[in-house]
């Protein structure tokens, strides 16, 4: 363990200063039960989303309470470089976009868009409404992630769109002349960022634009969230049965736009509470979130927790160390199947999550790498075709590999507040959506000495 650093309640040095340049790795301290009143960051998957829309806008926009992270960094620096102003003030948290009424002003563009799901799949999708020639590239997982079903729908619009690689991964060439519109087609089971970022790009078609899911859609709510931030911004896309979208020819109107906290980071501090008996409240975040992982709570509910929805906050409260496994479909919230994995170690029987065989091709192999950690911990993980069964052992200590993903190394971290010698290494990967995570978490903790 050298070179951690020890996170606990009330340790001064664990600043702000330390989560710009965290170490190689961090100890996490056994809590106490933890308390306090947490407020997380905007929402990356909204802000995201609100970014093409202020950018392909007529008007200017102002997006308040973004989040400031690696993925909008990477959002943000792409859409400068294709010639899109975008200014950030107040910390990063309020942007404000010069909207383009549909056009790419630049006619070339080479984009790092990192390691951004988000970022790759809209941006390709908003870069055929250009007139010239964009290439996309990221890291080597970046390299691993496929994007080929979005790229056969965008040449079903007359795109042409293509892979460097064999592999139907990135890099992406993208030599756009605008988009035809008319029906197309999208698989539905990899991926829902495909449809989104489809949808986001079908009001500049020439053409109406009708798109169909072909299989079944997963993180449905992602979608919803998609069609949200649309209407805000001034178009309605109809659904006429399942899996049928249809967008009509229109343009996105210049607005002030106020992004939610992010429900997939409030997990980590729900999933506190449930693991050390503790209460928190998350405010700013509600029942009626845009986004579905605010029904992660739902899952601790099943498990013994008390919940409480009020008008703008959610707290959760632990179940005493009474915790219970479930067996859950997690589809529609499988960004908080990481947040699962920990509190399962601490229930009286096997959790079974079913329904995200998805994860595997995000920042990691989700499933693949939870399990190895998991059991690192003590847990006895089986490995399903579309999810893990976990069963809680005898906990010890460990090293935790994360994977360079941000979502093991916050997740995980939780383990710790109950299992000494938890050590997480890399925990700077947290930047790529809440760069004071551990500083947030250091906050409501209670030392267990």
């Amino acid at each position: 363990m050298m070179g951690a650093r020890r996170i606990a309640a009330g340790v001064s040095s664990f600043t702000a200063a330390v989560s710009k340049s965290l170490p190689e790795s961090i100890e996490i301290s056994p809590s106490g039960p933890v308390a306090g009143i947490v407020r997380p960051p905007g929402s990356k998957s909204i802000t995201n989303r609100a970014l093409i829309c202020a950018a392909l806008a007529e008007g200017n926009s102002t997006l308040r309470g973004a989040l400031d992270s690696e993925d909008t960094r990477v959002m943000i620096a792409a859409l400068r470089a294709v010639g899109i102003a975008v200014e950030t003030r107040d910390d990063s948290t309020v942007l404000d976009v010069a909207g383009q009424g549909g056009r790419i002003p630049a006619d070339t563009g080479d984009l790092y868009i990192a390691n951004s799901g988000t970022s790759v799949r809209f941006l390709t999708a908003m870069l055929t409404l250009g007139r010239g020639t964009y290439r996309l590239d990221g890291t080597v997982r970046m390299r691993e992630r496929p994007i080929g079903d979005l790229l056969a729908a965008l040449r079903s619009w007359g795109a042409n769109v293509a892979c460097e690689a064999a592999s139907d991964c990135p890099p992406v060439v993208v030599r756009a002349d605008g988009l035809r519109g008319g029906s197309t087609t999208v698989a539905g089971n990899l991926s829902s960022q495909y449809l989104s970022g489809l949808l986001m790009a079908a009001p500049y078609a020439d053409d109406a634009a009708v798109i169909e899911v072909d299989g079944v859609l997963v993180s449905r709510p992602y979608v919803d969230m998609t069609l949200a931030v649309m209407r805000s911004f001034g178009v309605k896309v109809s659904e006429p049965r399942d899996g049928r979208f249809e967008v009509p020819v229109a343009c996105y109107q210049g607005r002030e736009y106020d992004v939610e906290p992010d429900a997939s980071a409030a997990s980590y501090f729900f999933a506190a509470a449930a693991i050390t008996g503790g209460e928190v409240t998350v405010s700013g975040l509600t029942a009626d979130s845009l986004q579905g992982d605010v029904a992660f709570v739902d899952v601790l509910e099943q498990m013994g927790c008390r919940v409480t929805r009020h008008d703008d906050a959610i707290t959760v409260s632990g179940a005493g160390g009474k915790l219970h496994g479930v067996d859950i479909d997690m589809n529609a919230i499988s960004d908080t199947v990481q947040t699962l994995g920990p509190v399962a170690l601490f229930a009286e029987g096997p959790t079974t999550v079913r329904g995200v065989a998805h994860i595997r091709h995000k920042e990691t192999d989700r499933i693949g790498a939870l399990a190895r950690e998991l059991r690192k911990l003590g847990a006895e993980v089986v490995e399903l075709a579309d999810g893990l069964q976990i069963t809680p052992g005898r906990p010890r200590g460990a090293e935790i590999d994360t994977y360079d993903d941000h979502r093991m190394a916050m997740g995980l971290a939780l383990a710790g507040l109950r299992i000494p010698r938890v050590v997480i290494r890399n925990p700077q990967c947290t930047a790529k959506t809440y760069p004071r995570f551990f500083d947030d978490l250091s906050r409501i903790c209670r030392s267990a000495e």
